[in-house]
């Protein structure tokens, strides 16, 4: 009987790890077409998003935490969809999922760039939008309210772009 190195196991889970940021998981037919259940979030900023003030709009959420390096990678990308797209009527709400302070947080997004909207996600957020058991997981929301597309991984910003185009 072979005996598996101690190494191989969390090379295994690297790999896994790493096809699954490589390549995006689609929306579910149970995502597709749904209205994206309202809720309410402090963003940074000291203001209140509302999801259901924002019909009309197209949105991009996107739950994801200061220790994901996939999630660090897709922000200049975000940032690059608010600022195409936001006289359009996208609007690119992040929603961190960390165990640490607001500020913390804020700190951290300070110092990457971010120029979009940022929030905490709270656990009636996750279970609402859930279950997020990867990140980054980023929902698509068409201008009727509709999640269009649920993706799971890294997105480069051409499919980025061609997802939020879809919304329009």
């Amino acid at each position: 009987m072979r005996t598996i190195a101690p190494l191989t196991i969390p090379s295994l889970l690297a790999s896994l790890l790493l096809a699954l940021v490589a390549h995006p998981t689609p929306a579910t037919a149970g995502d597709a077409d749904r209205l994206a259940p309202s809720f309410a979030a402090r963003t940074f900023d000291g203001k209140t998003f509302r999801l259901q003030e924002q019909r009309g709009k197209a949105i991009v959420l996107d739950f994801w935490a200061t220790w994901c390096g996939p999630c660090r990678a897709s922000m200049p990308h975000l940032n690059g969809l608010q600022e195409r797209y936001s006289k359009d009527g996208l609007v690119v709400v992040g929603l961190s999922v960390d165990d640490m302070p607001p500020s913390a947080v804020k700190k951290f997004a300070d110092r990457m760039g971010v120029r979009f909207r940022l929030a905490m996600a709270d656990e009636k957020l996750l279970d609402q939008y859930g279950p997020i058991r990867m990140l980054p997981t980023t929902f698509f929301i068409n201008r009727r309210g509709e999640i269009v597309r649920r993706t799971v991984g890294y997105l480069d910003a051409e499919t980025l772009d061609g997802y939020v185009r879809e919304l329009f």
